[in-house]
């Protein structure tokens, strides 16, 4: 049996698009990953570690030294792999989603910058592409002025399970 076979349904949807579910990111502080509180599961902000590592640091905005919003949007979908990493290990099975409630995107920007949104699009529309109407989700897009290790991009999910 393939392990797309053998993955949950979200799993198998990641897999078809090319992707994996990360290990859970190491907490930098003092917290946990996720938690569970009744039927909901609250992460942690989650940054676009891959391997341990920012892929990119920096503000976003445009021009010479800054993060491109569309690379930022990337990173805001690594975000969201990294939060379903630590929702899995609360709940063990991703198929368990019915709802994300809510998506709240902190996008560390250029002060002239005011795409916010659009970056967290990026995290939005994966949730949908993986988790179809279940994903659909409340939101926030933040602009603010630095985030932990100079990330570009922090969220946190709180979804609903069964």
């Amino acid at each position: 049996m393939s392990a797309a076979a053998s993955a949950g349904r979200v799993e198998a949807r990641m897999a078809e698009l090319g992707l994996a579910l990360p290990e859970v990111p190491a907490p930098a502080g003092t917290y946990v990953p996720a938690l569970i509180d009744g039927t909901h599961v609250w992460t942690s902000g989650q940054l676009p570690f891959v391997d341990g590592a920012l892929p990119s640091t920096g503000k976003v905005g445009h021009g010479e030294g800054l993060v491109a919003p569309e690379l930022a949007q990337q990173l805001a979908a690594t975000c969201v792999l990294n939060a379903l990493a630590a929702i899995k290990g609360q709940i063990g099975d991703l198929d368990r989603i019915t709802r994300v409630v809510k998506l709240v995107g902190f996008v560390s920007s250029d002060p002239s910058f005011t795409e916010q949104p659009g970056v967290i699009n990026g995290a939005s529309d994966l949730l949908g592409e993986l988790l179809g109407q279940a994903g659909v989700h409340a939101r926030s897009a933040v602009g603010v002025a630095v985030l932990p290790k100079d990330s570009p991009v922090e969220l946190e999910l709180v979804v609903e399970f069964a």
